[in-house]
C-alpha cells in the first residue's frame, strides 16, 4: 500500500551551522526533496523498529516484540521474515557490506548474526550475561561492531571475525551511539544528561554535559565530522564538535518539547530529525539554518530510528502504526 504526500511545509528557524550513523551503506543526498511520502504495512506489526539499508538497497527491520527480522524488497515492495532464536527480541540491526544482518538481542543479552541467503543465525553472548543490548554501529573496515547496553550501563564491542565481545562500564542508560572521524565512540547517556566518549585505543572514557533535562537520545556523525544529537528532554537539536568536546549550538525544533528522537544526516550534511510526539519529520539545512517539516500521512507513527539510503531517500519505521515509510 502506498500513499503520497504532496505538500512539504516550510519552517524557518532563526538560529548557526552544523551524514550518517555508521552503517554499511554510504548515505546519498537529494538536493530538493519533493516531500513525497510512501508507506507499507509490515507483516508483523509487533513493535517493528530501527530500519537499516542493505548493500542491494533493500531495507531490514527489527521486529522486537514479534522476535523477527523482516526484509523489504524496494523493487517488488514485498516483505520476507525470519524468526529469531527464542528470547532474542531484536532491538536494533545493521547490514554489513557482505549482506550479513547483525542484531542486538535485547531480550537475552546477545548480538545476533543472520545470513539472509541461507537463513543461518548465530548468537554471541555478552560477557555480563544480559545488559539490554540496544543500538549498534559498525566501523569503516567492518571489523568491529560497537553497541550500547542500556540496562547494563555499558558500551561494548564485538570483533566480527572472532565473535569476541568486550565491555566498558558507563552510566546513564547508554542509548544511541555513533563513531566520529577519529574513530572515537560517542554515546548518549540519556539518564545522565551527558554524551559519553570512548577512545577505543586506550579504553579511556570522557564526557560532555548537554544540560539539565536535555536527555540526549540519538546521535549521528555528519560528513564534516560534527555530531548531531536529538535532545529528547527539551525538543532541541544539538551540534557538538568532537575535537573541542563542546556543544557548538542548539536549535529548537518546530514542535517545541515534542520528544526529539531519531536523527541522521545525509551525504551532504543535511540533518533529519523527528519529534516522536508528532507525526512529522524535520529536515534541517545547517548552511541556511532552515527547517522544513514533512507531515506524515499516518497518525500515531512512533518513529524511533531513521536511515538514509544511497540515493538520499529517508527511511523510517513506525513502531506504533506498523508501517515502513520513505520520504523522497
Amino acid at each position: 500500500m502506498k500513499t503520497a504526500l504532496p505538500a512539504l511545509l516550510a519552517f524557518t528557524s532563526c538560529i548557526a551551522h552544523a551524514g550518517g550513523s555508521n552503517y554499511g551503506v554510504t548515505p546519498g543526498t537529494i538536493a530538493n526533496p519533493a516531500g513525497k511520502v510512501s508507506e507499507w504495512p509490515v507483516p508483523t506489526p509487533r513493535f517493528a523498529r530501527d530500519p537499516a539499508i542493505a548493500p542491494d538497497g533493500s531495507i531490514f527491520i527489527a521486529v522486537m516484540s514479534g522476535n523477527k527480522v523482516a526484509r523489504f524488497d524496494t523493487k517488488s515492495n514485498t516483505f520476507k521474515e525470519w524468526d529469531m532464536p527464542s528470547g532474542h527480541r531484536p532491538h536494533g540491526l545493521l547490514v554489513d557490506k557482505q549482506g550479513m544482518v547483525w542484531t542486538t538481542g535485547n531480550g537475552n543479552g546477545t548480538i545476533g548474526k543472520l545470513d539472509p541467503a541461507t537463513g543461518k543465525i548465530e548468537e554471541f553472548k555478552t560477557p555480563s550475561g544480559r545488559g539490554g543490548p540496544h543500538t549498534l554501529v559498525i566501523n569503516d573496515d567492518q571489523s568491529t561492531i560497537w553497541f550500547t547496553m542500556q540496562s547494563g550501563d555499558k558500551v561494548a564491542s564485538l570483533d566480527t571475525k572472532s565473535g569476541v565481545i568486550k565491555e566498558y562500564e558507563s552510566s546513564g542508560g547508554p542509548y544511541g551511539l555513533s563513531i566520529d572521524k577519529a574513530g572515537n565512540i560517542w554515546f548518549c547517556r540519556m539518564g545522565d544528561n551527558k554524551m559519553g566518549k570512548l577512545d577505543p585505543k586506550t579504553g579511556q572514557m570522557s564526557e560532555v554535559d548537554t544540560g539539565r533535562g536535555s536527555r540526549p537520545r540519538r546521535v549521528a556523525t555528519a560528513p564534516d565530522g560534527m555530531l548531531w544529537i536529538a535532545l529528547y528532554g527539551n525538543g532541541k537539536l544539538a551540534k557538538l564538535d568532537p575535537a573541542t568536546m563542546k556543544v557548538v549550538k542548539e536549535y529548537q525544533l518546530p514542535g517545541g518539547d515534542a520528544g526529539a528522537y531519531a536523527v541522521n544526516t545525509d551525504g551532504a550534511g543535511i540533518v533529519w530529525v523527528n519529534e516522536i510526539n508528532l507525526d512529522t519529520v524535520v529536515r534541517f539545512d545547517p548552511k541556511t539554518e532552515q527547517m522544513r517539516v514533512v507531515k506524515l500521512p499516518s497518525s500515531n507513527v512512533g518513529i524511533r530510528k531513521m536511515v538514509v539510503d544511497a540515493q538520499g531517500k529517508l527511511w523510517y519505521m513506525g513502531s506504533h502504526n506498523g508501517r515502513l515509510g520513505v520520504i523522497e
